[in-house]
């Protein structure tokens, strides 16, 4: 198993060049799963966490993000990115003291956003938003922990492309590493915001079928996420035979389902 600096080493050597896929397990096993499948990268979904434990997105306590980031790190022998939403604080010191708890979970990466949670002013201020980007910075320094910047306007309710590219841009300057604005698909879009930011790496977020790695590594994109969209996937196969056999009494929905023998094989130990 490489070490944490090797890891964190070859997560920053990733954004350099070229575009590479970082899927978003939600548990051990899918983690596993991915890595098997030769990606070279991954990212924690804070929604699909939260749902395996029953939770809404955001609705998870810090010390349950923690421990997540933890064990997801230790499980598999590839750099992994911590989804750590809105950092669990407003203020700049309390978004710092608690990257600086993420640092200590062995993650190669962390993601900060800009969202408040609030329906009425979804984004935080432009200056106290840019400060808790520079205060995630600053935590983050010397420890080889790349720091993700994310805008979350379009994803809010707030699609104004100038604003996120002033937000990304002023957030690179803070010391951000990766930019990424969830919610962006056009090709025009995606465009302006690499060419806005560029040397720096751009994360773009793929939830349906709107896009290519190929096409997306033609715009610039360095990284390619997929958020909690393989849970939802997940989710779906699994709610829909449930509903069949509590509505229909019917069992048609598990003849698709992957053989046990497959499914266990992933994870029966080799030694």
């Amino acid at each position: 198993m490489p070490t944490i600096a090797q890891k964190r080493d070859t997560f920053r050597e990733l954004h350099q060049s070229g575009c590479f896929v970082i899927p978003n397990p939600w548990d051990v096993g899918s983690a596993r799963y991915l890595v098997a499948l030769g990606f070279k990268a991954l990212a924690t979904t804070s929604s699909g966490f939260a749902w395996s434990r029953g939770r809404a997105d955001s609705d998870v306590p810090l010390a349950d993000a923690l421990g997540h980031f933890e064990q997801i790190a230790a499980s598999v022998a590839i750099p992994v990115n911590a989804d750590f939403e809105g950092g669990f604080a407003t203020d700049p010191a309390g978004v710092a003291a608690n990257v600086t708890r993420v640092v200590a979970t062995g993650i190669a990466g962390v993601s900060i956003e800009d969202s408040t949670g609030d329906p009425v002013k979804p984004l935080f201020d432009f200056t106290l938003a840019v400060e808790r980007i520079r205060a995630a910075s600053q935590a983050v320094a010397g420890t080889g922990v790349v720091l993700t910047a994310r805008s979350e306007g379009f994803i809010v309710g707030r699609p104004d492309l100038d604003e996120t590219i002033r937000r990304l841009t002023a957030y690179a300057h803070a010391g951000a590493e990766c930019l990424y604005a969830p919610g962006i698909k056009t090709p025009d879009h995606i465009a302006a915001v690499v060419e806005a930011v560029y040397p720096k790496p751009v994360n773009v977020l793929v939830g349906g079928n709107y896009a290519t790695v190929e096409e997306l590594a033609d715009l610039g994109v360095r990284r390619i996420s997929v958020g909690g969209a393989l849970a939802r996937t997940a989710w779906s196969g699994f709610m829909a035979a449930a509903r069949e056999i509590a509505h229909r009494g019917t069992f048609e929905g598990l003849a698709a389902a992957v053989p046990f023998a497959e499914v266990n094989g992933l994870f029966t130990s080799k030694s």
